[in-house]
């Protein structure tokens, strides 16, 4: 029996698979190549002088092709489909990508598949130009309630094409500081990094205003006060793989350099050197003022036993249990609850830990790409009919 064919269509701005990509191409490499006993993935993705045109990777077929314009990209792609015949196509976050595949293949399954509100937002699209793009799509596929919910209001009539699967983590990549091996991982970068018995506050992502950065900043003096040992460590940079500063990241250096504490300033790391991190930190914080949609740093967190402390906004509260697998904090009262959420982590270590390993057992329910796969397949046969 022919094993069907599908094409994943990637926005065209980063080359896939890499390290140093957006979490759009991460979603879709660790997907993609979980399905494969099943369908035959081919990833479409930008052209890179370093990377062969086509190549075979973990069993899926990657495609890379000229960007030098959104509109470019996405006719190169089609031109390329042609041949391919693929049995569904899917396209990640760039809804005008589907009306304008809709129009070439009529007769294809389409999905769209929607990593966060921005391309579902002005100023990137109107709301009339988006309910056209949709209403192009045979389904959509979102990464919280949230997302589902914030589509629904701007095109009720997505209502039923909506599917929700939820993001996930490699359990082998990102493990537990409380395991055996894991606690030896962290020792190792306490060493390293000289540390001793600091307590490690984390924050990991973009240094943009939106993901609140500054908030963490202003809530240590007041952490400083009550634990003395403390170490920041903000991990990220203003672009992706680049680093590029801004008035905002310079701010918050201005900011840092005030402060009696430590806190020090990573330049992004890869995705691949992320997780010693994570099993480093004693509390992940992510204050966010804007709704995210899902925030994969949450369950990589999460798996690696570590509480979060994250503002109850989008996506997030469907992620974390208050006092069960972290503490959610409501945007408004950020500035107030800020500090004596994390100063509570840090000064009741054994509860501390009791959240990180429930966090480890809710990721391994909920939030494994293992768990992706199977929920992405079974929208896969839903769409055509597959037993």
């Amino acid at each position: 029996m022919k094993v069907p064919v599908i094409a994943i269509i990637t926005p065209g701005s980063f080359v896939v698979p890499c390290a140093t990509s957006s979490s759009v191409e991460l979603v879709v490499e660790q997907v993609a190549r979980r399905v494969t006993t099943e369908v035959c993935p081919v990833i479409f993705g930008k052209e890179s002088p370093d990377m062969p045109h086509t190549e075979m990777l973990d069993g899926v077929q990657y495609i890379r092709v000229p960007a030098r314009s959104p509109v470019g990209y996405i006719s190169e792609v089609s031109q390329r489909l042609k041949g391919l015949r693929p049995a569904l196509m899917q396209v990640e976050n760039r809804p005008r990508f589907v009306r304008y595949l809709r129009k070439r293949y009529p007769q294809a399954v389409i999905c769209l598949v929607l990593h966060s509100t921005t391309y579902i937002s002005s100023p990137h699209i109107s709301r009339v130009e988006l309910q056209s793009c949709l209403k192009a799509a045979n389904y959509i596929v979102v990464n919280s309630r949230f997302m589902k919910e914030q589509l629904i209001q701007k095109a009720p009539s997505t209502r039923r094409k909506i599917r929700v699967n939820y993001l996930g983590v490699d359990t082998e990549q990102f493990t537990s500081r409380w395991s055996t091996h894991g606690a030896a991982r962290r020792q190792e970068t306490l060493d390293q990094l000289g540390l001793g018995d600091k307590k490690v506050i984390l924050y990991v992502g973009r240094l943009l205003r939106m993901k609140g950065v500054h908030h963490l900043l202003e809530a240590m003096p007041e952490v400083v006060k009550r634990v003395p040992n403390t170490v920041v460590f903000v991990v990220g940079s203003a672009f992706y793989s680049s680093r590029r500063t801004t008035s905002y990241v310079r701010g918050l250096k201005r900011l840092a350099a005030k402060l009696k504490t430590s806190i020090r300033f990573i330049p992004y790391v890869p995705h691949t050197g992320i997780a010693d991190w994570f099993r480093l930190a004693d509390v992940l914080v992510v204050p966010s003022g804007k709704n995210e949609a899902f925030g994969l740093v949450n369950v990589e967190a999460m798996a690696s036993g570590v509480p979060v402390v994250a503002t109850h906004v989008g996506g997030m509260k469907e992620i974390i249990d208050h006092e069960r697998t972290g503490l959610s904090i409501s945007p408004v009262r950020l500035k107030y609850d800020l500090a004596p959420s994390i100063v509570r982590l840090l000064t009741h270590p054994e509860w501390s830990q009791a959240l990180g390993e429930a966090s480890v057992r809710k990721v391994h329910e909920q939030f494994t790409w293992e768990r992706t796969a199977e929920r992405w397949l079974k929208f896969y046969r839903e769409q055509l009919n597959v037993k």
